[in-house]
């Protein structure tokens, strides 16, 4: 066997000339430059050594055949052109695979992403492991861009145009067996036969005994497929569903759809030419620019443990066994993550129904997985066997890690902490699922609160990714890293703030959420507010999200925050009428919005103007219908400027450790628009100086609410901004 510095070991098998994938110092293959020149000298071996019958391509890495491009590379771009070019050096490479002199066959183990599937799809054949994971996918798409190393072009002709825009445009992943049902594979194996069975496949390539049969597509597929009427069916419900999903924010998409449509009408070289230009012209769009932006930040995040390098410690508790205090929705959804990773969980509450509830919670989430076959019958019955219900504290003697996740009452979680901390291990970490109490009001009276700290998980638990780490002074760093590192393994992206009222991510949106509220007060009508920030990118309005979370929820966090921040953080005075009228959303079926009996969310309720205007004339339903003395644009604006400049004052007050983590937070927890970058990024797109005029202005008119952050005067005047303009931006 001979290998390379840049990793790719050759050899031959009877005449197959097997290379494997294996790049030093990174435990993933990323398609670059050099790769590519790699790849260069396989061919031209094969092309000079007539003795060679065929060729597979393999990874030496475990569980990874090629993860993708490297992205590093991207930050390179000064012009679409150096896209375009990136590009068409790809289109060359792949292309001399598809026409190399022998057959080539990919051996796919594991994630096969981006560059690395457009690799597979220039092979003449694609055998992958029936390995859980193995799987597929172009996710260009989350990046602001569109495959450009054939992607576009190769997949729709293999798959059909139907399945191949499913998965340009959503960037998902294809598990083995999929694959092979729609054709995107010819053939599953099990791991351990994969490289045989590749070289076999390439022999009879070669000897002509093998003919690919293709044609996974299913029959209403292959009809649309089939002739340009049907395929013009399927461009408008691509079309249709991106506009649904993205509100026409996100280009990527809707040019993806454009370039499958003119390679299929044109040729396959005139649509990588197409692929190509199309390709430069999105990777210098701003948008692509602040989702890299978010793959860099979420990168750096995964190294990151909280606390200072020198203050790791050696070894952290490794959390084997979890207790969870309360059964309610919250705690349910912790334990269904938990037992996912294999963690042993004590459920515990007050009495056997709410006990019970909050297992038939868990295993409604885990049944819902099954259903989807993301996981066997099996691995369903393993998981819930590790979930364990119980009314006393029996077997929290051995825990490793407490989450107290009761109701937001100090009171209670002071009383069912002093309880818990007499039975856990001395070195036990102590956690609060709280969104809104400072850890150390809840850490008073414990003996140990140098274990204890926040772990604010956000609803629905197995849904959304964030995790908020929340440490006082207190906490030692061995319990912050073994949070940290135990939110990782639940698959959580983990950020780390420090101590207060609301920590980051509650404090900034019940800015956002108040500032809403008084524009209700105003005479805004609920579903323009709605409107108004979906249009400015978020997934839905805040009136929607209030009936979402709960407004019972929702008006205990605005309790908090008022008597903590002042007249700032106090609610609007019909959103506290609604709150006390006791509607609680959409769980109750009745809040701003009206809710059928499953919870689907209807119209406006009438009904909620005479709570919001008590004695207002504007209470008269004849007079809810245009917005009120509030324009579209500045209802987003005083929303988003609230949430902003909360959010500079919380990295002011060191209440946030860094601008990327301001930004991951509010992206990944509470949906601030991706393709703007969060909070901060979009100060900086803004300019520091310009937001600081605009708080200003907003604040002549409502004293109080928007005088702007100390720290962004300062940055205004000194034409600062949080990130630097070129470069790595983490």
């Amino acid at each position: 066997m001979t290998a390379d510095a840049a990793g790719v070991a050759t050899e031959i098998r009877d005449g197959i000339l097997v290379a494997t994938i294996n790049q030093p110092g990174d435990a993933v293959n990323k398609v670059d430059r050099a790769l590519g020149a790699e790849l260069e000298r396989v061919l031209d071996t094969i092309e000079r050594d007539r003795s060679i019958r065929g060729a597979v391509i393999i990874s030496g890495k475990p569980d990874i055949f090629v993860a993708g491009a490297d992205i590093e590379q991207f930050l390179e771009f000064r012009a679409p052109q150096d896209a375009e070019n990136a590009a068409r050096f790809g289109q060359r490479l792949l292309g001399a695979v598809e026409k190399a002199r022998v057959p080539v066959v990919a051996a796919i183990h594991g994630a096969c992403l981006g560059g690395g599937l457009e690799m597979a799809l220039a092979c003449r054949y694609r055998v992958c492991s029936d390995h859980p994971k193995t799987v597929l996918a172009l996710p260009e798409v989350q990046l602001g861009l569109i495959p450009g190393m054939g992607g576009t072009q190769r997949l729709p002709r293999l798959v059909g145009a139907s399945s191949a825009l499913d998965m340009i445009l959503t960037g998902r992943n294809v598990r083995a067996k999929k694959a092979l049902q729609m054709g995107l594979v010819d053939e599953m194996v099990h791991p351990s036969i994969l490289l045989d069975t590749a070289v076999r496949r390439a022999a009879e390539l070669a000897d002509g005994s093998l003919r690919p049969r293709r044609g996974g597509k299913g029959l209403m597929a292959a009809a649309l497929d089939g002739n340009p009427i049907g395929r013009n069916v399927v461009y408008r419900k691509a079309r249709e569903g991106v506009m649904d999903k993205t509100q026409g924010h996100y280009p990527a998409p809707l040019a993806a759809i454009d370039v499958v449509r003119y390679g299929l009408a044109n040729g396959l070289e005139k649509g990588l030419e197409e692929e190509a230009r199309v390709f430069g012209r999105m990777a210098l769009t701003p948008v692509s620019r602040e989702l890299v932006f978010l793959f860099f930040a979420t990168t750096a995040l995964k190294k990151d443990f909280g606390v200072p390098d020198a203050e790791v410690p050696a070894a952290r508790r490794d959390v084997r066994k979890l207790g969870v205090l309360g059964a309610g929705f919250m705690g349910a959804g912790i334990t269904s993550v938990a037992v996912q990773q294999g963690t042993l969980v004590r459920l515990k509450d007050t009495d056997a129904p709410r006990v019970g509830k909050g297992l038939a919670a868990v295993r409604d989430v885990l049944k819902e997985r099954l259903t989807r076959k993301q996981i066997t019958r099996q691995q369903f019955d393993d998981y819930m066997a590790l979930a364990g219900g119980t009314t006393e504290y029996t077997g929290f003697g051995n825990v490793d890690l407490v989450i107290e996740a009761v109701f937001e009452d100090l009171a209670l979680k002071h009383s069912v902490l002093q309880v818990v901390e007499q039975l856990v291990p001395e070195d036990a970490v102590i956690a609060s699922n709280t969104s809104t109490i400072p850890i150390r009001s809840i850490a008073q009276g414990l003996r140990r609160q140098d274990r204890v700290l926040g772990m604010h998980f956000f609803s629905p638990v197995h849904k959304m990714p964030l995790l908020e780490i929340i440490v006082t002074p207190e906490t030692r760093p061995e319990a912050t890293v073994t949070a940290v590192a135990y939110g990782r393994r639940l698959g959580k992206t983990v950020i780390v703030v420090n101590d207060g009222p609301g920590f980051y991510t509650t404090r900034i949106l019940a800015a956002y959420m108040n500032e809403a509220g008084r524009m209700l007060d105003e005479g805004v009508p609920v579903d323009a507010l709605d409107k108004a920030l979906v249009d400015f990118g978020f997934p839905v309005g805040p009136i929607t999200l209030m009936d979402e979370v709960g407004l019972d929820v929702g008006g205990k966090v605005g309790l908090v925050m008022a008597e903590a921040f002042g007249a700032r953080m106090m609610p609007g005075e019909g959103v506290r009428r609604v709150v006390e009228s006791g509607r609680t959303g959409r769980k109750g079926r009745k809040g701003f919005y009206l809710y059928d009996e499953s919870g689907r969310k209807g119209g406006v309720d009438p009904s909620v103007y005479q709570l919001i205007h008590q004695g207002d004339r504007r209470a008269e339903p004849q007079r809810l219908g245009p917005v009120i003395g509030v324009e579209q644009e500045e209802i987003a604006e005083r929303c988003v400027l609230a949430m902003v400049n909360e959010a500079a004052r919380c990295l002011e007050e060191e209440v946030l450790r860094s601008p990327r983590d301001g930004d991951i937070g509010a992206v990944f927890g509470l949906g601030f628009p991706p393709f703007r970058g969060g909070p901060f990024r979009y100060m900086d797109a803004v300019g520091i100086e310009e937001i600081v005029r605009r708080l200003s202005l907003l604040d002549g008119r409502f004293p109080g609410r928007f005088a702007p952050a100390g720290i962004l005067v300062e940055m205004g005047r000194a034409s600062r901004r949080f990130y630097p303009a070129e470069g790595k931006p983490v």
